[in-house]
């Protein structure tokens, strides 16, 4: 048996600005922007260079339930895990991006990690394992 997770779905406030965030900020490719109605569509994000990684379906909140999680996903705590293979030029460019670290870069005994917020405030650990990644 082989199994695999293939996309973890992010609630956002706006196609548009969660695409442009996520594509200009962060470098992330978008995938796929498919229309599924009026007001719903299927669009997938996956970081630069990952090719059987996990992707973010980009879900627009459609209920006041759901509006109510846009950013914070897990309560505060911090909600997914973007690795890299170059922490620190990764680092320049999202600081310079704009993107805000809410817990500046540390060497930790598993690697390079600093924690960083998406527009919505949802926390990401950025990591440089010491492990390959």
């Amino acid at each position: 048996m082989k199994q695999q997770i293939a996309h973890i779905s992010l609630v956002v406030n706006d196609y548009d600005e969660a695409i442009e965030f996520y594509t200009q900020k962060l470098n992330f490719k978008l995938i796929e922007d498919t229309p599924l109605s009026d007001t719903k569509r299927w669009i997938i994000v996956s970081p630069p260079g990952s090719t059987t990684g996990c992707n973010l379906l980009l879900a627009k909140a459609s209920t006041e339930e759901q509006k109510s999680r846009v950013g914070n996903r897990t309560g505060g705590r911090v909600f997914l895990f973007l690795f890299t293979d170059d922490f620190w030029r990764d680092y320049k460019t999202m600081t310079a991006n704009g993107i805000k670290f809410t817990r500046q870069p540390s060497v930790e005994e598993y690697g390079t990690v600093a924690v960083f917020e998406d527009l919505y405030g949802n926390l990401w650990d950025f990591i440089e394992s010491k492990k390959s990644t």
